[in-house]
């Protein structure tokens, strides 16, 4: 989670007119939008330890392909050095969450 963060302010910081530039083009839909998918990959660490075997495999699942594609689409070719570099880890442990949460095996077929 630190990584999405640390990438922004770095924008931010480093290629401001770049930032602004983008957030002045953006509705207050889109923000909402973009607000609701970091939510979303937030609550993945507390979901992740209460929910149930299936729910909790196919929430991982979604949340990171939801992750992952977001990434992969706001990346830009044009983008700064630090920010593709950190984009690629992003990415990476994204399509990892989902291999993993794919390949979890049943804990209660296990048991049976």
């Amino acid at each position: 989670m630190f990584n999405y963060l640390y990438a922004d302010l770095a924008m931010m910081i480093f290629n401001p007119g770049a930032y602004q530039a983008i957030a002045a083009r953006m509705s207050q839909w889109v923000v909402l939008g973009a607000a609701a998918l970091m939510e979303i990959l937030i609550a993945m660490i507390l979901l992740s330890r209460i929910l149930k075997y299936r729910a909790n495999r196919w929430a991982n699942i979604f949340a990171g392909i939801v992750g992952t594609v977001f990434v992969a689409v706001t990346l830009s070719p044009r983008a700064p050095a630090f920010y593709i570099f950190l984009s690629a880890i992003e990415i990476a442990c994204t399509l990892f969450i989902v291999w993993y949460a794919w390949t979890w095996p049943n804990p209660e077929a296990q048991n049976s």
